[in-house]
């Protein structure tokens, strides 16, 4: 098999995660997501907990989120975690075929030419059902919470890649998983992985 690489960015409630995992089952590859806040903390010393917190989105959106955090130097946390973070997608790239889910590893990654960049999104409805499904009620209105969440997630992205979150220019298959679901999602990514077409 060729040494092919599949990202997966995705909406808060759309299910990426999972079609990440399903589409690296059906590929027999590794699928790397909380694997890579483990070898974060090996490498920084910040606790798990912090980096998961820390590692995909802000506290606050637009200006603001940029200089939060920061001391005298423009310097942060983030930014070191930012660092290790880089580093660690990097290195689980150059072991073999693999899925990465998040942390911009789609940016990270942008110059490798057997790279897939995927992006999974959902309509608002469906994204609603799936956190509360999977996350339970919460005192925050889900509806507030899917759209807060949007915001520091993006907010992130943009900081660190000076791209726009979501824009489909930035990825080669964008999937809809309300729409086409979250099994069919992760066989388009098999079927398309496996194409003599890829990365011609």
């Amino acid at each position: 098999m060729a040494e092919k690489i599949i990202t997966i960015s995705r909406q808060f409630g759309s299910g990426g995660r999972t079609v990440g995992k399903k589409a690296a089952e059906l590929l027999g590859i590794p699928c790397y997501d909380k694997e890579i806040i483990e070898e974060i903390s090996a490498k920084s010393g910040f606790a798990q907990d912090y980096i998961s917190e820390y590692s995909e989105d802000t506290e606050e959106s637009g200006f603001f989120s940029a200089l939060s955090g920061r001391d005298y130097y423009g310097h942060s946390n983030r930014d070191e975690i930012w660092i290790h973070q880089c580093a660690v997608i990097r290195e689980l790239a150059e072991k073999g075929p693999c899925v990465i889910v998040g942390r911009c590893a789609d940016y990270v990654l942008r110059e490798r030419t057997d790279l897939l960049k995927v992006y999974v999104f959902s309509d608002l409805d469906s994204r609603i059902e799936r956190i509360v499904e999977q996350y339970g009620e919460t005192s925050e209105i889900p509806e507030k919470r899917l759209k807060n969440k949007d915001k520091r997630r993006a907010a992130y992205y943009e900081i660190y890649t000076d791209q726009k979150f979501g824009d489909a220019a930035n990825y080669d298959l964008c999937l809809n998983s309300g729409r086409i679901g979250i099994d069919h999602c992760a066989q388009i990514i098999a079927d398309l992985y496996n194409s003599e077409d890829f990365g011609k």
